[in-house]
């Protein structure tokens, strides 16, 4: 599948990109505009961009849309959602704790690299760590597996 989105991606656009590779199509291509676009016209599925089915909809940004279009209901991704959700959208509330370091990271990659393709292929590894890490931990922050001598991490409130 082809997708379309906005040029210089960054939180919502870089971890939407990453779940549609990791779990509706590892083959799926990019295609990168410029935000005056209009991208009814061309080849490809939009997101998040103006008027796409696939963006910021009832208070949930678009990573969130297609967990939820493509029914992927695993407690890891949903915890991922309200963090990068919070990191896109970082004055509604409430704000997940790690929201603030995921934006920090994602907008150095922005900034750091030239082209979206790099951005994009960081933005992945930084994905998959958030990924393992809201696999393994609850909403506080709690390591989930008792058995692991991985270091056990409590936000403080």
């Amino acid at each position: 599948m082809h997708y379309i989105t906005r040029e210089r991606v960054h939180v919502d656009r870089i971890a939407t990109a990453w779940a549609i590779r990791r779990f509706i199509d590892p083959d799926a291509t990019f295609e990168f505009v410029p935000r005056t676009r209009d991208v009814s016209r061309m080849e490809g599925i939009p997101f998040d961009v103006r008027g796409a089915e696939l963006g910021h909809h009832d208070g949930h940004c678009t990573f969130e849309a297609l967990l939820q279009q493509h029914e992927l209901h695993d407690d890891g991704l949903q915890r991922m959602g309200r963090i990068i959700r919070s990191a896109d959208l970082p004055y509604d509330e409430p704000s997940a704790p790690e929201a603030l370091g995921v934006l920090a990271i994602l907008t150095g990659i922005r900034d750091g690299y030239q082209t979206d393709e790099e951005r994009l292929q960081r933005g992945f590894v930084v994905c998959d760590a958030l990924y393992t890490y809201c696999q393994r931990t609850d909403d506080a922050g709690t390591e989930l597996d008792e058995d692991d001598d991985v270091l056990r991490i409590r936000h403080e409130s």
